[in-house]
C-alpha cells in the first residue's frame, strides 16, 4: 500500500478544520512548536481504513450540526411566540391579543409590521392607555361608557388614518370605533386624532370578527364602514375577502334597526361581490332606488388610497345598506 505525506500547510486546510482534524505538521522550511520537523512526523496510510476513519468525523460532525440547527430552530420558534405575545411598545397594542385562545382560521388580513416613525411611537406610549383597546375577546365593551353616550360606528381598516381623523373632526357628536392591525397607522391615527382635538375615536388592535362575535353587546352599533378592504384578486384567495354571508350574519345582531353599512372599493370584481352578497342576505336593504351603487357620501373623504387608485383609472363604488 502506498503512503503519502502530510500536507505541509502550517495552518491546515479548510475541510481540516471543517471536520475538527488537527492541522497538519510543519513542513522542512518550517518548524513546528517544539522544533519538530515532517521528518519527524510519521506519514497517514490511504486506503479503507483511513477513508473509514475520516467518515466517521464527517458523521460526527453532521450528528452534531443537526442538533445544533435543531436548538437554532427551537430558540428562533421561541422567540418568535414570544413577540406575538408581547407588546412592541410598553403601554401599547398587544401583537396578538387573542392569542391561541381562539380557533385557528380563514384570516381577511395580514399583519404587516412596518417602520414605526417617532412620533408615531411617542403617539402609541402615551395616548393607547386611554384612547386604545386590544381586541382579546374576553369582555363585551360598554360604548356608552367607552363614547360617553354618543352613537358609534365601527370602522374596520383604516390604513394610517386620515380618512377616519377627518371623519371624526366633522363630526364630533359620533364615536368611532376603529380597528385596525397596522402599527404604523394606529400611531398616525392617535396622533392626528389629538391634533385635531378629537376625542370621539377609539383604536381597536385585533381581529375584527372576535370583537364583533365576543365583545359587542346586542344592537349596539349605528353603523358599519369597511373602506377599500384587500380585495384579493386571486381566485384562490376569494374566501379570504371580508364581505361574505357568514360575516354579515355577525354583523346584523350588533346593528340597531336603520344602522348604515357603509363599503367602498376600486376592485371592480369585489364590488360586484358585496353588491350581491348584500343584496342576498335578508337582514340588510339597499338604500338606492335601483337596487345598485350609491354616490359617495358627503362625509366620506377622499382616502390617500382611493386617490392613488383615481389615478390608475379606477372606478370607485359605494354600497350603503340599511339593516332591517
Amino acid at each position: 500500500m502506498s503512503e503519502q505525506p502530510l500536507n505541509p500547510s502550517p495552518a491546515g486546510t479548510p475541510d481540516d478544520a471543517a471536520a475538527g482534524a488537527a492541522p497538519a505538521a510543519p513542513g522542512p522550511s518550517a518548524p513546528g512548536p517544539t522544533g519538530s520537523t515532517a521528518a519527524d512526523a510519521l506519514p497517514l496510510p490511504a486506503g479503507p481504513a483511513a477513508d473509514a476513519t475520516s467518515d466517521a468525523l464527517f458523521h460526527e460532525d453532521d450528528a452534531l450540526s443537526d442538533e445544533d440547527a435543531a436548538a437554532r430552530r427551537a430558540a428562533s420558534f421561541e422567540r418568535a411566540r414570544r413577540l406575538r405575545q408581547e407588546p412592541r411598545f410598553p403601554g401599547g397594542p398587544a401583537a396578538d391579543p387573542a392569542g391561541s385562545h381562539h380557533e385557528r382560521r380563514i384570516r381577511s388580513f395580514q399583519p404587516r409590521r412596518s417602520r414605526v416613525t417617532t412620533g408615531q411611537q411617542e403617539s402609541l406610549e402615551r395616548l393607547w392607555p386611554q384612547w386604545g383597546l386590544d381586541i382579546d375577546g374576553k369582555r363585551v365593551l360598554d360604548l356608552a361608557e367607552l363614547f360617553g353616550g354618543l352613537p358609534v360606528v365601527l370602522e374596520i381598516g383604516f390604513g394610517m388614518g386620515e380618512a377616519t381623523a377627518q371623519m371624526a373632526a366633522d363630526d364630533p357628536g359620533t364615536g368611532i370605533l376603529a380597528v385596525d392591525v397596522h402599527t404604523p397607522g394606529q400611531g398616525n391615527l392617535l396622533g392626528l386624532a389629538e391634533k385635531a382635538g378629537s376625542t370621539n375615536v377609539r383604536v381597536a388592535n385585533g381581529d375584527a370578527v372576535i370583537l364583533l362575535r365576543e365583545m359587542l353587546a346586542p344592537e349596539s352599533l349605528d353603523g358599519l364602514r369597511v373602506y377599500f378592504p384587500d380585495p384579493w384578486p386571486k381566485a384562490r384567495h376569494h374566501k379570504r375577502r371580508l364581505i361574505q354571508p357568514d360575516f354579515l350574519d355577525l354583523v346584523a345582531p350588533v346593528l340597531r334597526p336603520g344602522a348604515i353599512v357603509h363599503c367602498a372599493t376600486d376592485w371592480e370584481p369585489y364590488a360586484e361581490q358585496m353588491l350581491e352578497v348584500l343584496t342576498a342576505h335578508p337582514r340588510f336593504e339597499n338604500t338606492t332606488a335601483d337596487g345598485g351603487y350609491a354616490p359617495r357620501p358627503a362625509f366620506r373623504p377622499l382616502t390617500r388610497f382611493e386617490g392613488q387608485g383615481l389615478d390608475k383609472g379606477h372606478v370607485v363604488h359605494d354600497l350603503l345598506f340599511a339593516r332591517v
